[in-house]
């Protein structure tokens, strides 16, 4: 509840009350993961990075040939707190479900050839020494540019909104905002988020969220200014 505060002349029951939200939630604090959690989140993550199409039982089965012992239940729980979900082929494909929730793939066939034509957009687990944070960034495909990005401590469609929102403020509007797990774009932002853990999260583990937006502020503004192999440099 960041927006309750001591602030002189207004009590922490009116602000409560004028939030509407329950004044219970202000004092209460969440009991986080266990350091042996926070350690088998890690794990997990570099592994879904290097094998995405993997599920449960082969975790299950990595896990334990580095001798860790782990049940499907706790290993789920952890990858669903994560965000993170194995890619393959979903049953009842070909259902069309609720026809206004349905949108036509823009990207099929399309073919990027300049900047603000298509941004993907994601999110990804990052670890700090005492918990994890999520990371949020909206990507130019064409220029592989990180347009805006932005750290938070859960995932929160607000969130996303949000860097959108910072996006289109500084870069203009796109053509085309993608967010589709495993498509053509989202490829792209996938690999990034490889580059960031290995070059930079996983090399430079951070003790709390200050100490690795400042760091992520620094990659970020590196990776936007190098050269690109994928786009002839």
């Amino acid at each position: 509840m960041g927006l309750i505060a001591e602030i002189q002349g207004i009590s922490i029951r009116r602000q409560c009350e004028l939030l509407e939200v329950s004044r219970s939630t202000v004092y209460y604090t969440p009991l986080g993961e266990s350091p042996e959690n926070l350690e088998l989140m890690r794990i997990l993550d570099e592994r879904c990075l290097l094998h995405p199409t993997e599920g449960v039982l082969r975790i299950q089965d990595h896990l334990l040939t580095l001798q860790i012992s782990a049940n499907v239940k706790r290993i789920r729980r952890l990858l669903r707190l994560m965000g993170l979900m194995a890619i393959f082929p979903k049953r009842n494909l070909s259902k069309l479900g609720l026809a206004k929730y349905i949108r036509p793939y823009l990207l099929r066939g399309l073919l990027i050839d300049r900047p603000n034509q298509v941004w993907a957009i994601d999110i990804t687990y990052i670890p700090v020494a005492k918990g994890f944070l999520y990371l949020t960034a909206a990507m130019d495909v064409y220029s592989r540019y990180v347009v805006a990005w932005d750290l938070h401590n859960s995932l929160d469609a607000t969130h996303v909104l949000n860097v959108l929102k910072k996006a289109v403020s500084t870069h203009g509007h796109p053509e085309i905002i993608n967010s589709d797990q495993g498509s053509q774009s989202i490829i792209f932002i996938e690999r990034f988020w490889r580059t960031i853990k290995y070059d930079y999260v996983y090399l430079h583990p951070m003790n709390d969220g200050r100490a690795m937006y400042t760091g992520l502020r620094w990659y970020i503004d590196h990776y936007n200014h190098r050269a690109h192999q994928g786009i002839g440099r």
